[in-house]
């Protein structure tokens, strides 16, 4: 496997906040996707989800708690946790999850 240049190809997905798997270590999956301004809503996970800025801003909420994530910043999000992306989230962002 070759180096991925993860903001290229963020910046090359056909839409924000589509993201596109990387690879699996194990039973995880780490995907990649460009976020943009637009908010999305409230949703919980049966495990836990880590979240890596690599650049912009991740303006989360967690839980009902605003919790602003910056470039080079990872936030883990623990199972069952409500949470959802407010408006102004924009940038590159990894996510790290349990394969579905």
């Amino acid at each position: 496997m070759n180096a991925i240049d993860l903001k290229t190809t963020a910046a090359t997905l056909p839409r924000e906040w589509s993201s596109l798997v990387l690879g699996h270590v194990g039973s995880t999956c780490v995907k990649v996707l460009r976020m943009n301004e637009l908010p999305v809503e409230e949703e919980t996970h049966d495990t836990a989800e880590a979240l890596l800025v690599l650049d912009g801003q991740l303006a989360l909420e967690v839980d009902g708690e605003e919790v602003p994530v910056g470039p080079g910043e990872l936030y883990v999000i623990p199972a069952g946790t409500p949470h959802a992306v407010r408006p102004g989230s924009c940038g590159t962002l990894v996510i790290v999850e349990v394969s579905p």
